[in-house]
């Protein structure tokens, strides 16, 4: 099968769609199947074996690391020339709409995917009111596919809701390979705790941008004055934060990836979480395949990964003092926390990036066969 992907961010961006991505179109070669992406220019004309369509594009004003980028003309050539039995187009925003447009142009089947929880966001950037016309501009581009994809129950239900129609889960998936809890490590310990590692130390990870609301988690600190916060990522709002941080026990490491940050994760004994926008939260399952137990907000996508008191503990979003709690629980009890260790490493190896991508070719091959059909009166 050959499939054109259109999304709003790829390499070298690193976040948790490009991730999915990343794994998503190495599954696809592997086995057999041919992807053209088609992605604002960022460098690279190939990823394992796909080829790679840059498109000029300019950062977008109050969400820099993406980028306002629409096709050339030269666009529908390129698309002639790889013949896709398929468009999968992901975020539809700008390159999205123009994928739609190629797939109703061209008679192509469509399928859309949603992983960016938007409307949410724009409560963090005042543009709260603005909302119901996001839904309904989102509502408008998803009912042009023939499939929408969420990789949460949660996400599945908001989209239902909003009266986006034909809306189907896509499992969710991480690197077990990659993040084992057997990369712990006294080394980097002691690093992320600035050399003091006898000290309890608390990871985040992600985008450090204000709907991540990683503010939240100074209370759990002035709350637990021998903790450590490790903050590793980077964004928009580091700045502001190293700020809001001042004074505690924080440090903000920038970007870690590949064995270093499986080694972040399986070195902290908390995974704290705060952000009630996650439409999955991959970072979690991260952590989790690197058996570092996780405290998180009730919210979005998160209780489909995280079952509280079993592997990770969860707290409600409005209550002031349920991260604080939910912290101290984990951190006070040694033999509780190594069995939510144990367990949060059991509910990752259930998740691998193979079967969810056989997953979606089963979605693909749906949607291809069910346009050949002939029309029946």
């Amino acid at each position: 099968m050959r499939i054109a992907l259109f999304t709003e961010t790829f390499l070298p961006k690193v976040d948790g769609i490009v991730t999915r991505l990343r794994h998503t179109i190495e599954h696809l070669q592997r086995n057999g199947d041919q992807v053209l992406v088609i992605a604002p220019e960022g460098g690279l004309t190939e990823y394992k074996g796909a080829k790679v369509y840059g498109v000029p594009g300019v950062p977008l004003p109050l969400y820099p690391e993406l980028k306002l980028a629409l096709p050339p003309i030269g666009t529908k050539n390129v698309l002639e020339k790889f013949q896709p039995d398929l468009i999968h187009v992901v975020n539809p925003a700008f390159l999205g709409i123009s994928g739609i447009y190629y797939a109703k142009n061209l008679n192509i089947p469509l399928i859309a995917s949603y992983h960016t929880h938007l409307p949410q966001y724009l409560q963090h950037y005042g543009l709260g009111a603005l909302e119901g016309l996001l839904w309904e501009l989102l509502k408008t581009a998803h009912n042009q596919a023939q499939l929408n994809l969420c990789t949460s129950t949660a996400m599945v239900e908001a989209l239902e809701s909003r009266g986006i129609e034909r809306v189907d889960l896509w499992q969710r998936g991480v690197d077990t390979e990659m993040f084992q809890p057997q990369l712990k490590s006294a080394q980097m310990r002691s690093r992320l705790s600035e050399g003091n590692p006898e000290s309890p130390l608390l990871l985040y990870v992600g985008r450090v941008s204000a709907e991540k609301q990683i503010d939240q988690i100074k209370p759990v600190l002035e709350a637990i004055p021998e903790a450590r916060l490790a903050i590793v990522g980077n964004g928009p709002q580091r700045e502001a934060l190293e700020a809001h941080f001042a004074g505690t026990n924080t440090y903000f490491v920038g970007y870690l990836q590949g064995l270093e940050l499986a080694a972040a994760y399986a070195s902290a004994d908390a995974f704290i979480f705060p952000s009630r926008t996650e439409t999955l939260g991959l970072v979690l399952l991260e952590a989790m395949a690197a058996g570092c137990p996780v405290v998180a907000a009730n919210s979005g996508g998160i209780p489909d990964i995280v079952t509280d008191g079993v592997n990770g503990y969860l707290f409600e979003p409005d209550d002031p003092q349920g991260a604080i709690t939910a912290t101290q629980r984990l951190l006070s009890a040694k033999a509780e926390r190594e069995q939510l260790r144990e367990n949060a490493r059991l509910e990752a190896e259930r998740w691998g990036w193979a079967a969810a991508t056989r997953q979606l070719q089963t979605y693909y091959r749906g949607i291809v066969e069910a346009q050949s059909l002939p029309f029946v009166a």
